[in-house]
């Protein structure tokens, strides 16, 4: 039975994710960035969701784009409600998605650490020359 709740919490998600990302490209604010919906997570009781985005530009851009969600909460809360058959119309929260952010810095990572190997190879065939003469 567990099983089943689970799956039908996925749909909720998922519908919620679809709905709301259709609601955000009809918004005519100009604070809103290149904006993603990445994932929304619902509560049991569907009272609640968390909806993850992300959005691309400088600290002042995504700032404006958090400020531009938080205003247009009701609006997409109430385009949700019109659009799905949940018995609640879940309350809205915009988070940013942290997944993001974690991928870019261990894409930042790795590309340092290629560069510090490539590097190091670098000096060790410099110093295996040198060795030789």
């Amino acid at each position: 039975m567990a099983r089943a709740k689970s799956q039908r919490m996925r749909k909720v998600n998922e519908l919620v994710r679809e709905v709301v990302a259709d609601a955000v490209v009809d918004l005519k604010d100009p604070r809103i960035g290149f904006l993603t919906i990445t994932g929304a997570e619902t509560s049991p009781d569907l009272r609640y969701a968390i909806v993850y985005y992300s959005v691309l530009g400088t600290d002042e851009e995504k700032a404006g784009t958090a400020d531009a969600l938080a205003s247009a909460s009701a609006r997409i809360q109430s385009q949700l409600g019109r659009q799905t058959k949940l018995r609640y119309t879940p309350k809205l929260e915009f988070r940013v998605d942290p997944a993001i952010d974690r991928g870019m810095r261990v894409s930042e990572l790795l590309s340092e650490l290629s560069a510090s190997e490539a590097s190091g190879l670098v000096d060790e065939e410099e110093d295996s020359e040198d060795g030789e003469s």
